[in-house]
């Protein structure tokens, strides 16, 4: 059985919206460009039969990042259910993602979901969608400031209890020294993350900071991190592919650590039955995306507020190692995991 933290009210709320799932028709991706539209057919059973809704869907995915596509995957899901035109648009760069926003308010859209790695710089335009009576929920990123820039909800990790959960694991393997690596400086989800490793690992955490949109720099900036301090018994990454380079910069450094992760793939789970990676915390996020959506649609349909509009609905964490990886494994190779 998966570990899970999280508070009792936020699980009952999970696995009630879970349930919904079984609703859910099944979905293909679609690629290409910056900002791109999936729609869904109408008519089908357990299809809504409510009015046609259009929603935006912007992240801060940098080009590449596959667990993007897990999310997209759970949005377009709750879309085809539920009737909706989803638009899904993404930048890294904040500045750019506010723009994103703004042309979702423009185009007078019917709700908004976004991601809020760096908050400050999506306050404002979070305050036009606001003004403009577009309700906004946020997802992934964010969950210690969505209520400070009045969004309306929040589906996602609390990312210190997570990183608190992982460093107890850390405890439990008997690790001494951990460098924790941050793929993306300014990210406060990342940052929190890492902390919170910090503050439950009765070891050495260092934080190691790397350019997460060139993989050969991540890898030797751990390997010769790896080669410089051979105390390090655990390399904790914050992403799935980082994991899986992580593994390479052990090897090529002649290392003996152990690597650990945040997130997962279906890369990552073969990994972990081969034992290349300790274990991964799991924040689901095909969940995150198909609650942000489906929220929306409950708001507008049913006047429904996903854990009251004030509790976060947390969907994570819990951990995957070799005790149950080949049941998450058959779902991460459809894709949901």
């Amino acid at each position: 059985m998966e570990r899970k933290t999280r508070t009792r009210k936020a699980t009952a709320i999970t696995a009630a919206c879970a349930a919904a799932l079984l609703l859910a028709a099944g979905c293909s991706s679609s690629s290409g460009g910056k900002q791109s539209e999936a729609s869904s057919s109408t008519g089908s059973t357990g299809k809504a039969t409510t009015a046609r809704m259009t929603i935006a869907l912007v992240t801060h995915q940098a080009p590449g990042d596959t667990f993007w596509d897990i999310v997209r995957k759970g949005a377009e899901a709750a879309a085809a259910k539920d009737n909706v035109k989803l638009i899904y648009s993404a930048d890294p760069n904040a500045g750019n993602q506010s723009n994103l926003v703004q042309n979702a308010i423009d185009q007078k859209v019917d709700g908004i979901a976004i991601t809020l790695a760096k908050p400050d710089a999506l306050k404002d335009v979070v305050a036009k969608a606001t003004a403009a009576n577009i309700p906004v929920v946020g997802l992934n990123s964010g969950v210690s400031e969505w209520q400070k820039l009045g969004l309306m909800e929040f589906f996602g990790q609390d990312e210190t209890v997570a990183g608190e959960a992982l460093g107890k694991r850390l405890n439990e393997a008997g690790a001494k020294k951990a460098v924790c690596v941050i793929q993306e400086q300014g990210n406060i989800g990342l940052t929190q993350r890492c902390d919170g490793v910090k503050k439950t690992f009765t070891g050495t955490t260092e934080v190691l900071n790397v350019n997460g949109t060139d993989m050969p720099s991540v890898k030797s900036t751990i390997t010769a991190k790896l080669t410089q301090d051979k105390a390090i018994d655990y390399v904790v990454t914050l992403g799935a592919s980082y994991a899986l380079t992580a593994t390479q910069s052990v090897t090529d450094a002649g290392s003996k650590a152990k690597v650990a992760t945040f997130d997962l793939n279906k890369d990552l789970t073969s990994a972990i039955s081969k034992g290349t990676v300790e274990f991964a915390v799991d924040q689901q996020p095909y969940l995150q995306g198909y609650l942000a959506i489906d929220s929306l649609w409950l708001y507008k349909s049913n006047g429904n507020y996903m854990g009251g509009g004030e509790q976060a609905v947390l969907t994570g964490p819990a951990f995957v190692d070799k005790t149950n990886v080949d049941k998450v494994a058959a779902f991460a190779a459809k894709g949901t995991r």
